[in-house]
């Protein structure tokens, strides 16, 4: 994978973000309840409490009360350490069952925008609205398009600033805020459209 995928305000994080399929997944799965920067830069602390690899074999069988310890820190890799522990282990988990433990296996050789985000969407931690953010991430900064990835991804997929998927530079980072700050005071959700 060769992107740039500026959300963190720190270039070794973003950096990571843009070569490690598992670490851009993680970020992804971290992405609830915390702002994008600390969601995203939690692949890398996650790799460095870990000894300087991500891999999800070793994530997967890891004491799931020492990877807890891990999310925990001081500082902690996500508001709710915990669980966010718990989802990534699962998630890890799944791509050894069903990847061999190639998290980029989940994106490779599908043939359209409803495969690639019904594979998403299976993984653990992505709901439905994830599955099409992460998959226009993939389509807008990596290349992964296969046949009708807009229409699988809509509205993810158009030109509104509305998801970590528009983010291309620092300024893109704060249009996509200022547009999600607009959107909930007027209690509306990021996949809806302004008035």
């Amino acid at each position: 994978m060769t992107a740039f995928v500026p959300v963190t305000g720190d270039p070794e994080a973003d950096r990571l973000l843009a070569e490690d399929p598992l670490a851009l997944l993680i970020g992804m799965l971290l992405d609830q309840q915390v702002p994008m920067e600390w969601a995203f830069s939690g692949p890398l602390r996650l790799r460095e409490r870990l000894g300087g690899r991500l891999d999800a074999a070793e994530i997967a069988a890891m004491d799931p009360d020492r990877l807890q310890e891990v999310f925990t820190g001081p500082p902690a890799l996500h508001r709710f350490p915990g669980s966010m522990a718990k989802r990534t282990q699962a998630l890890c988990q799944y791509l050894v069952d069903e990847y061999d433990g190639s998290a980029a296996a989940v994106w490779e050789g599908v043939t359209s925008g409803r495969e690639l985000v019904a594979r998403v969407r299976r993984l653990p931690g992505f709901g439905a609205e994830k599955a099409k953010i992460f998959s226009a991430l993939l389509a807008k900064r990596f290349g992964v398009r296969p046949e009708g990835w807009e229409e699988a991804t809509a509205p993810f997929s158009d030109d509104q600033p509305r998801s970590v998927a528009d983010v291309d530079s620092p300024e893109a980072l704060e249009r996509v805020r200022a547009w999600k700050k607009m959107m909930k005071a007027r209690n509306r959700s990021k996949a809806d459209d302004p008035d």
